[in-house]
């Protein structure tokens, strides 16, 4: 991370002061932590915790997202966005997110919460390999140092799609492990109830 923030500090021009640095390096930090944490649950090195594993590393990049929400515009110096080089394959993790959660990658939602009841299929695979997509382009353009555009990338990128799709297999998340660890068994339940109403 040294090296991401002396190029930054280096950069020819000159669009970027301290804060600016400081904020990326931040987000770099953040970005890293869950490109790490996805790669390692779709190699299967999850041990059966795919799900909160997946669930607080949404939660931290979301945060830092929502941090470049709501903030003012970055905006380069430059009109056109530089090239990153070839995009990057995302297919194994996107195969590799969804072998780990199984049936459980699939959910229901809202196409337009203010729009009608209209749902549509999401994937919980698909959402985080979009974010990872999203955030590994901008760690790109800081790994170049080019500060401006990075954090220009993460914050418009946040607005326009990963934030949205985060927050969809955030939602996704929290409402699985809610089924996991307060669901009972109506068996369960009605003894339990029996047993209450008719306890001495």
């Amino acid at each position: 991370m040294s090296d991401i923030f002396n190029n930054a500090a280096d950069d020819p021009a000159g669009r970027a002061v301290t804060g600016d640095v400081s904020l990326a390096v931040e987000v770099a930090a953040e970005v890293q932590a869950f490109l790490d944490t996805t790669t390692h649950v779709a190699a299967g090195d999850g041990e059966g915790a795919a799900i909160p594993l997946l669930h607080l590393a949404l939660s931290r990049i979301l945060a830092v997202g929502a941090r470049l929400g709501a903030t003012r515009d970055v905006v380069p110096a430059d009109r056109f966005e530089p090239d990153t080089g070839p995009e990057l394959d995302m297919d194994p993790l996107r195969l590799g997110v969804a072998a780990a959660l199984g049936e459980e990658d699939t959910y229901t939602e809202a196409v337009d919460p203010q729009g009608g009841p209209d749902v549509a299929i999401g994937s919980i695979a698909d959402d985080v390999t979009c974010v990872a997509a999203d955030v590994a382009h901008g760690l790109r353009h800081l790994e170049a140092g080019r500060v401006a555009e990075a954090l220009w990338w993460w914050q418009f990128a946040y607005l326009a799609t990963w934030g949205q799709r985060g927050a969809a297999a955030q939602r996704a998340l929290v409402s699985l492990m809610a089924h996991a660890r307060l669901d009972v068994d109506p068996d369960v339940a009605a003894e339990a109830e029996f047993e209450a109403l008719h306890a001495t």
